[in-house]
């Protein structure tokens, strides 16, 4: 790997740059320093078919975000408000804990900003014996070189595509840039993961999987999204179409937000649907029946992340 140029103190990983000391203490944009927290490391069955299979994924939950949409799904742990504080060490047990629990993969939850320590400790899981693909699960907005030092480490890229619209990503992330670094994140995935591979059970192994979150009012950015990887990738990538936004009451305090104080409807989730498969989508993933439940976002109560936890 080569991290030349990249650092926690002053923090440049993510396209903030934030020039945090992480080093010393203090916290960056993503809300953390450069101690590793996780809120949860446990089976996880709420991913795409390919991902959590019958046995579920190996998902580890890092606490904070370099994003933080006003709408996350993962509050909780986005805000920094959970996670236990580990060593490099005992996360590569972890990775060891969760294969013997017989996970299909490791599934690294917002990972951007603690990437250097994720990276030398799956080196160091390799070595104790982890055989399982590594799943790089994001939002997107990552730079294209902290990508490319994941050649090696990454198999899997389930990465988001938020936004192709600035004006929704600037209202609801505060990152205007998002479509264009989302589009050189994307790429540099594309070149590591190569085309998709399954094993015999249908178990993703090497590829990519772009999320989009359909939101509520929001057809023509998913459109735009949709229309955008396809046209570029075509069936080298899946796209997983989703409609389980969960509309929370912290966002009916602000009025700046009463769009996405509803549920996504039927026909909106049907019409964006039909709209990938008239431009010719194959490789997709779509829900099915009432998906907009709090039941899809786990308990960020630290399971797993001590050896304690386990007894």
């Amino acid at each position: 790997m080569n991290w030349k140029g990249l650092s926690t103190s002053p923090c440049n990983l993510c396209p903030r740059e934030c020039l945090a000391d992480r080093k010393s203490g203090q916290r960056g944009y993503c809300l953390e320093d450069d101690r590793i927290y996780v809120a949860r490391a446990a089976l996880h069955m709420w991913e795409e078919p390919c991902i959590s299979g019958e046995m579920g994924s190996g998902a580890v939950f890092f606490s904070g975000c370099n994003l933080r949409c006003v709408y996350c799904q993962n509050y909780e742990i986005a805000e920094g408000r959970k996670g236990k504080e580990i060593s490099v060490y005992r996360l590569a047990e972890i990775f060891l804990e969760l294969q013997d629990k017989g996970a299909a993969n490791i599934n690294l939850v917002t990972p951007d900003h603690y990437v250097m320590e994720i990276a030398e400790a799956v080196l160091q899981a390799k070595k104790m014996g982890l055989k399982l693909p590594i799943v790089y699960n994001g939002s997107g907005y990552e730079k294209e070189e902290v990508i490319q030092n994941l050649s090696g480490i990454v198999d899997i890229f389930l990465t988001d595509f938020k936004y192709m619209d600035t004006v929704l990503a600037e209202k609801y992330s505060k990152a205007p840039d998002y479509p264009l670094v989302a589009e050189r994140a994307l790429d540099e995935m594309v070149k590591i993961a190569g085309e998709p591979v399954f094993d015999e059970m249908g178990m993703m192994q090497k590829g990519v999987i772009v999320r989009h979150l359909l939101l509520p009012g929001h057809k023509k950015n998913a459109r735009d999204v949709i229309r955008y990887v396809y046209e570029k990738y075509g069936d080298k990538v899946y796209i997983s179409l989703m409609n389980q936004y969960t509309p929370f009451e912290r966002l009916k305090e602000n009025q700046e937000y009463r769009e996405l104080c509803r549920k996504v409807t039927r026909r909106e989730y049907e019409a964006v649907i039909n709209y990938a498969i008239e431009l010719g989508v194959k490789n997709a993933f779509v829900q099915e029946g009432e998906t907009a439940k709090e039941s899809f976002i786990p308990e960020f109560d630290g399971e797993g992340v001590f050896k304690e936890d386990l007894l």
